[in-house]
């Protein structure tokens, strides 16, 4: 090829490439307006959704209730000042370090110990289905097993159950003497006679009010003969089904009350005790003679309750743990998503070296599953400072102002009773700023990832 066809090509070729530049410059000269178009939609949406909720929220908190008179930052000011908000900024302070952090490392647990076990994989479903479970599901769900009432509840018939075991219950609770019949009440709930008593004079102590399955199967009370140098007497529940009984006299057909005990009592302390028999009759050393007889307040104690889990006291704690039951699970799937990915060599070789497990979680593991531990403490923190739904229905109506959380006050003060929508909107806007340093943690901890 001769010179002059080179220079012929190499003029060809540049203007190629100097045609094909301007045709990529035409190209991106109009994607910025392809972007536009196809974002528009988006920014709209995000406009009217996000952007000017939040722009007007901060306008209208700078209003009164009326929405006519400017109070600046009045609204801010009463966040701090009005005892019922100030309850639930210590509410919320509690939900944040608590919720994230049992859930956090009840999730942990779960994934650590369930790796190595053949049914590992439904145990995990089990603790993840409650994820599938709304949170009003979930709240009326938790209604009835804190309910005070051991046949409806089940945290306290599991309490209740707990305490029988290692604790006997009153024999006759709400049982109490019949009127005129020489018993007085003598404090916390015992009953002791007017008189002294003698030995060789049997005391009848008739009893009312028993309720009808403590004495079903009972046999019929017995009267007490007298013994020389012994207190007798009977115990029995003085009362006659179908009228015609004699009060203070033991008829033919009246239970006997078994296993209460009696004491003697004589200058404020106990000289002797005996327990009725199943005819209801009891026997008492001579050391009785010239004693009171006290019934004392274990025989009639009401049965044992349980735990008030919906009470003011508690009524936090026991959300909480509504709120863990459902997250745990939440928890458990992404750090054993990121156990899955832990080097097994590593694990293997601290073994190798001596390491025990307990060493080689604490110091491979969970150095290892750090972000992803970060992730789930982060995520649970944003939802938690949302916390509204569980408070709202678990909570009764005389424990609500001790469970108040913010969102929850956001929404009685915007759509309660009392309506202040400025004061509503201020805590929208107080929410916000809380959530903004936990997004921003978030955001630098995505772009670092991405660095790596």
């Amino acid at each position: 090829m001769s010179a002059v066809e080179v220079s012929e090509v190499s003029d060809r070729s540049e203007g190629g490439r100097r045609g094909g530049g301007r045709r990529r410059g035409g190209v991106l000269g109009t994607r910025p307006w392809t972007a536009a178009v196809f974002l528009l939609p988006a920014l709209l949406l995000l406009g009217a959704l996000v952007v000017y909720p939040i722009v007007f929220s901060v306008y209208r908190s700078l209003f009164d209730a009326s929405g006519n008179g400017f109070v600046g930052l009045g609204n801010y000011g009463a966040l701090f000042s009005d005892e019922g908000i100030r309850t639930a900024l210590r509410n919320n302070v509690v939900w944040v370090v608590v919720a994230p952090t049992v859930s956090t490392v009840l999730g942990l647990i779960f994934a650590v110990l369930t790796e190595r076990i053949r049914w590992g994989t439904a145990f995990k479903l089990i603790v993840f289905m409650p994820m599938a479970i709304s949170m009003l599901a979930a709240g009326i769900i938790f209604r009835l097993v804190y309910d005070q009432d051991p046949e409806r509840g089940v945290a306290n018939a599991v309490w209740v159950g707990i305490h029988d075991t290692f604790s006997d219950p009153a024999p006759f609770p709400g049982a109490k003497p019949r009127p005129h019949s020489g018993l007085a009440p003598s404090g916390g709930g015992a009953f002791t006679t007017r008189s002294v008593v003698r030995a060789g004079s049997p005391v009848k102590l008739p009893l009312v009010a028993v309720q009808p399955g403590d004495v079903r199967g009972a046999r019929a009370a017995v009267a007490a003969t007298p013994r020389p140098g012994r207190v007798t007497g009977t115990v029995w529940l003085d009362f006659t089904r179908g009228g015609g009984g004699r009060p203070g006299v033991i008829d033919g057909n009246e239970k006997a009350l078994a296993g209460l005990t009696v004491e003697a009592v004589r200058g404020g302390r106990v000289v002797a005790s005996a327990t009725t028999a199943a005819d209801g009759s009891y026997v008492l050393p001579a050391a009785a003679d010239g004693a009171r007889l006290r019934l004392p307040a274990a025989d009639f104690a009401e049965a044992y309750r349980g735990v008030d889990w919906l009470g003011p006291a508690l009524v936090t704690p026991a959300i909480i743990g509504s709120y863990v039951w459902m997250w745990a699970g939440f928890a458990m799937v992404l750090i054993a998503a990121g156990l899955a990915s832990v080097p097994r060599e590593l694990l293997e070789a601290a073994r190798v070296d001596g390491a025990g497990e307990w060493q080689v979680f604490r110091r491979i593991t969970v150095p290892l599953l750090a972000p992803v531990l970060v992730v789930v403490l982060v995520t649970l923190m944003i939802n938690v400072l949302k916390i509204f739904d569980l408070v709202y229905i678990i909570a009764p109506g005389s424990s609500i102002r001790s469970a108040n959380v913010l969102a929850l006050q956001l929404f009685q003060s915007s759509f309660g009773t009392d309506v202040d929508e400025g004061l509503g909107s201020a805590i929208a806007v107080f929410l916000l700023l809380l959530v903004l340093p936990v997004m921003y943690v978030n955001l630098r901890r995505i772009r670092k990832e991405r660095r790596r």
